[in-house]
């Protein structure tokens, strides 16, 4: 995990008026709501003596630990501890790790790392997800680094061993391009023009089209940790690969539609979607959970060609990441 970026970590149906831990970036977390309603994010660890701080409750703004009642505030600091007396001040070093959060889209983020800017931006989205309000999630748990999950999505290669039944059929093996864009500095999209292998020379990423003039179907990628698939103008699939640990991922999957405006019908079709999208998720799940190392996918005793072209770009936007954040490389 790459440290002072946000990342996507629960959807906002998940943190209701209860406390929640969860474990995620390899840390045992704790996510609550404020009296506005806001989530809070804090170490899941109490100062006094390490108890878990979600078996507690939260009322006017606080989180109480359930061991020995010491209270803290929003920001982690401890503002009370009852044993000592209520006017006795708490001295500073009562306090644990907060992180600032972000709400919006029905998604929860982290900004990861220990000291953020004071004029720190909220998480970018995707602009053309912005309109459309309907869509149904599905969770999955993978065995492996989340970057290796990410990768998985930018394989244009895998497509017709892996899912010869589903997405891959056609027996498209022979992979030209990849065609990709940056879109600024965290954001590209990468456009497939894989074709049954004819005998010709396959053309690389530079003599494809970029964006081609004939399609719709592109995939997005946005730093550190979403994708969108455009299946079409008016259907969508949003993930989110979130890092549980250095071995463990939730991927989330979104299908959002707009080609059916009832409003009785438009969600259950983006229910009826969500199976298929598992189907296709495990379709890869099964090989991704095969990979070593399992850890960041920064290709350590591997060997690339050119549709490994996305993989490679999304390699060096990582190392670049990595070395922004004070980082050491992989050996």
């Amino acid at each position: 995990m790459i440290r002072d970026q946000w990342y996507a970590v629960l959807e906002s149906r998940e943190l209701g008026k209860r406390p929640l831990g969860a474990t995620r970036m390899g840390e045992r977390l704790l996510f609550w709501r404020d009296t506005d309603g806001k989530p809070v994010c804090l170490y899941d660890r109490c100062a006094h003596r390490g108890a878990s701080l979600a078996l507690g409750r939260s009322f006017d703004g606080r989180i109480q630990c359930p061991f020995h009642g010491l209270e803290y505030d929003s920001t982690g600091r401890c503002v009370r501890i009852p044993a000592n007396g209520r006017d006795v001040p708490v001295p500073d070093s009562f306090r644990v790790t907060s992180y600032p959060t972000h709400e919006a889209h029905g998604i929860i983020w982290i900004w990861w790392g220990f000291s953020p800017p004071h004029d720190l931006e909220p998480p970018a989205f995707f602009e053309d997800l912005e309109e459309m309000k309907v869509w149904a999630t599905v969770q999955d748990r993978w065995d492996n680094h989340y970057s290796k999950v990410m990768e998985n999505q930018l394989d244009v290669v895998h497509l017709p061993f892996v899912h010869a039944n589903s997405i891959g059929r056609g027996n498209a093996t022979l992979v030209e391009g990849p065609g990709l864009e940056w879109k600024g500095e965290n954001l590209f999209f990468v456009y497939p023009f894989n074709k049954r292998d004819d005998g010709t020379r396959p053309r690389t990423p530079e003599e494809v089209p970029v964006p081609p003039p004939d399609r719709e179907f592109k995939v997005e990628l946005m730093f550190p940790n979403m994708w969108e698939n455009h299946i079409s103008k008016k259907a969508r699939i949003l993930a989110l690969f979130v890092p549980v640990d250095e071995t463990h991922t939730i991927l989330y999957l979104r299908f959002y539609q707009r080609f059916v405006r009832i409003p009785l019908l438009r969600g259950l079709i983006c229910r009826l979607a969500a199976p298929m999208n598992l189907y296709i998720a495990h379709q890869d799940r099964r090989v991704v959970n095969t990979q070593i190392p399992k850890r960041d996918g920064a290709g350590t005793g591997e060997l690339l060609f050119q549709g490994d072209f996305p993989i490679m770009e999304f390699r060096k936007k990582r190392i670049e990441l990595k070395k922004r954040a004070g980082m050491k490389p992989l050996q």
